[in-house]
């Protein structure tokens, strides 16, 4: 019996929205990184462009856990000698809102061809709005880790 592998004729596009306010950065962009592949389908084939788009919304309001915010250091550099630059999530997130996320989501990707076609399924917005609703979106649901829901259930009653 032989391996299925779908074709570009075979996958239809699927579109996903998300919510990003108060959702943990990592556990956000490891959920969205395996949509974005294709992982989530049952026609996953890891060398193909799966077709599937994410949409984030509030990527601005994404939470941090522990000091992250001032402790953690993102780093590029300019291309000239001594032009190593730094800067904090806090003052990213204040100048680039959408940056942060796109970052962590893009570090969980192939570092290749097919890595780089992924991230321009990717739509970020700071805001509550955006401009694909023509695509139809389906809401995708993030879960909080057991731990959590049983501490916020404690809290609750």
């Amino acid at each position: 019996m032989n391996t299925y592998y779908p074709k570009k004729g075979d996958l239809k596009e699927q579109w996903f929205e998300v919510n990003a306010e108060n959702q943990i950065l990592g556990r956000l962009a490891s959920r969205i990184a395996a949509v974005l592949r294709g992982k989530t389908s049952p026609r996953f084939t890891p060398h193909a462009n799966m077709q599937t788009h994410v949409i984030v919304v509030n990527a601005g309001k994404i939470r941090m856990t522990g000091r992250k915010l001032d402790d953690k250091t993102y780093y590029r550099h300019t291309g000239w000698i001594g032009g190593l630059r730094k800067t904090s999530p806090r003052k990213l997130l204040a100048e680039k809102p959408t940056e942060v996320l796109r970052k962590a989501v893009k570090g969980m990707l192939p570092h290749n061809r097919l890595g780089n076609a992924t991230m321009k399924r990717l739509r970020l917005f700071a805001g509550p709005t955006h401009r694909h609703s023509a695509q139809q979106p389906i809401p995708l649901v993030v879960t909080k880790p057991a731990k959590a829901k049983a501490k916020s259930e404690e809290k609750d009653k």
